[in-house]
């Protein structure tokens, strides 16, 4: 039988392995360095972590599934920051040389914007739309970047704008590809969001492009529901980072998802 000061002890290791999880830390010589163990130890924990549902095992690492309610953009704006920035360097590669391109809200959207203002091709020189307040004002100063804000009612967390006057602007547009974020993924039902309207502006954008792009980091792969889900056209292409469940390449080419694993 365990010793108590043992039981505590790994205990105390399985929290501090989670906080590190929810910083960013994912992989394990890295979580293992960390936390002054063996790579070993690492696994093991992770495998009890993950037999208990805590966390989620992903190729070389693990990830903390994120859970609804939704996250304040202030607070998502915080987290994986490096895996969004890979996400939106992977991303910049498929931004076309011509035609209006759509940038959703939220922060691995926002990421992509600043990979736009420092690029030397600008989305083509010409227009960007969006819905989210913070890719927006990213963009605003942009000399070669035409930008459209899409009108309708603030979505107090996400930033981002849904409702009639949002649907009667993309009635009147149509995008060469359209960059949309996510709460959660899924290669086969689509992107889970909090709410019917999130999702419905999401469709709808999505009509309007000849190509859809998702960029989400691994934590949005392995949310358990959401609830509502937006249906997208078939050869969508999924863009997410190195942390990504290892299964995801095989589910999404049998879903007909493009898939691209950043870093």
């Amino acid at each position: 039988m365990a010793h108590p000061t043992a039981r505590r002890g790994t205990r105390e290791r399985h929290e501090a392995l989670l906080r590190l999880l929810r910083e960013g830390t994912t992989q394990v010589e890295e979580l293992a360095a960390a936390l002054a163990v063996s790579p070993s130890t690492v696994r093991r924990d992770l495998g009890r972590l993950t037999e208990g549902g805590r966390v989620t095992r992903t190729y070389g690492g693990a990830v903390v599934p994120e859970a609804f309610p939704e996250r304040p953009v202030g607070e998502s704006a915080l987290v994986r920051l490096h895996a969004k920035a890979a996400i939106a360097e992977a991303a910049l590669a498929l931004v076309p040389e011509s035609g209006a391109v759509f940038v959703d809200a939220g922060t691995t959207c926002a990421a992509l914007a600043r990979q736009l203002l420092d690029a030397d091709v600008h989305a083509g020189g010409s227009v960007v739309v969006t819905r989210g307040l913070e890719t927006a004002q990213l963009l605003a100063g942009a000399p070669d970047i035409d930008v459209v804000m899409l009108g309708g009612s603030v979505r107090p967390l996400s930033h981002g704008l849904v409702g009639p006057l949002t649907d009667l602007a993309l009635d009147r547009l149509s995008f060469s590809v359209a960059f949309l974020g996510a709460d959660a993924v899924d290669p086969e039902r689509g992107v889970g969001e909090p709410t019917l309207e999130e999702t419905a502006v999401k469709e709808r954008v999505a009509a309007r492009a000849h190509r859809v792009v998702v960029l989400a980091d691994a934590t949005k792969l392995v949310v358990d529901d959401a609830p509502a889900w937006t249906r997208l056209p078939r050869g969508w292409t999924l863009v997410t980072d190195a942390e990504a469940p290892e299964d995801l390449a095989e589910r999404c080419a049998a879903a007909g998802v493009t898939f691209v694993r950043a870093g």
